[in-house]
Order: structure tokens, then sequence, then C-alpha cells
């Protein structure tokens, strides 16, 4: 019936019924190219990111012989590369407790307290209570502590009760490994691990 109501009516249903083919030929054909390009710069940008990551790649061992100051420059790089803008590295005579400043992706500030620490060495409170006061100065929104050490079991729970982002030498490793430093928020006081952890720690730096 619906093929006879068709031949019947063709004539004046044929523009229409052209017009509605075409419309979705062009829908079909324009959300393959849409697809397409979504896909190719989503490879893109996940090719430039293993490539920016793979560059400024360093080992630890290599970040242990470093001078502060390449450190500094380390770390920087590294907020560079997730995303961080106005990035400047500050550290150095009179740099009132911090070393790096910039602004997160989301747009906040953030003030940077490097510490390039022999491994056996722990990091304690009053170091991060310099950056606290180095946040105040800066009016920044957001701390971070980055060393190639630890912390010790008073000053890590010190930076999470003051929203510090403490940055031990374990998630030092993930970040420069690729991950980004906002994924780090979420493991902050953790990562240090138990009693045979430390005691591994020792055997493997001393101390």
């Amino acid at each position: 019936m619906a093929l006879v109501l068709l031949v019947a009516f063709w004539t004046r249903v044929w523009p229409y019924l052209t017009g509605f083919l075409l419309v979705g030929a062009a829908a079909t054909i324009g959300w393959r190219l849409w697809r397409t390009d979504r896909l190719l710069r989503g490879r893109d940008r996940r090719w430039r990111q293993q490539d920016a990551v793979a560059a400024g790649r360093r080992t630890l061992a290599e970040v242990d012989v470093m001078t502060g100051t390449e450190f500094e420059e380390l770390v920087a790089g590294l907020c560079r590369r997730d995303g961080c803008t106005e990035v400047r590295r500050v550290g150095g005579a009179g740099d009132n407790g911090a070393d790096v400043l910039g602004r997160l992706p989301d747009g906040r500030t953030m003030v940077v307290q490097c510490k390039r620490y022999a491994p056996n060495r722990a990091v304690p409170n009053r170091e991060l209570r310099d950056l606290l006061g180095a946040r105040v100065h800066f009016r920044a929104d957001v701390a971070v502590f980055v060393t190639t050490s630890r912390f010790t079991g008073p000053s890590e729970r010190f930076a999470v009760e003051h929203g510090i982002l403490a940055v031990h030498r374990d998630l030092l490793g993930l970040w420069n490994s690729g991950a980004s430093l906002l994924s780090l928020a979420g493991v902050n006081g953790r990562g240090q691990g138990d009693a045979r952890h430390r005691t591994r720690w020792k055997q493997a730096y001393g101390g």
C-alpha cells in the first residue's frame, strides 16, 4: 500500500524525499568529519603530552645530583608541562620562602617550595611553616612542597591539616613520569608506606 501511494503521489513527494535524503547524507558526512577530527585531535594531544613527558623526564638518580637551581627549574618545567601558566622561578636570596610561582590550569595561584635533599633526610615541620608564610606573603591559593626526600610523620600531617600539597620522593617520581600535579592532590598525605616500606627505604638510602 505504501509503495502504491508513493508511486501515485511521486510527483508531489519526490522533492521532499530528495531533500530529506540530502539533509540526512550531509548530516552523516558532517558527523563523520567531526568525529574524525576529534579523534585526530585527541591522538595529537596524547602524542604531544607523551613527547613532553619524554623530553623532560629525568631519573631520580639524575635529579639527586642536580643543583638546587636546576631542581627548581625542573619543577617549574613540570608545572608548565601540566598546563600551569605564568610560571617563574623566584628562588634565591630573599625569596620569601618561595622557589616557584605560577597559576594552576584552573586559574588558582600557587607558590612552590623545592628542596633537593638527600634521600635519607626527612623534611621537618619548620620547612612547611615557612611555606605557609610564603603562601600568605604571595597571597597564593595553593601551596606545594616538592622534595627529593620524604616528610616526617608530624610534617606530613601538618601539611594535610594546612592544605599543603606535600610531594615526597615517590610522588615526585610519579609526577616526573607523567602524572599531573593536580592528580597528586588525591593522594596527599599518603604514599610514604608503612614501617616495612620505611625499613626498605633506610636500607636503600641509609639514615
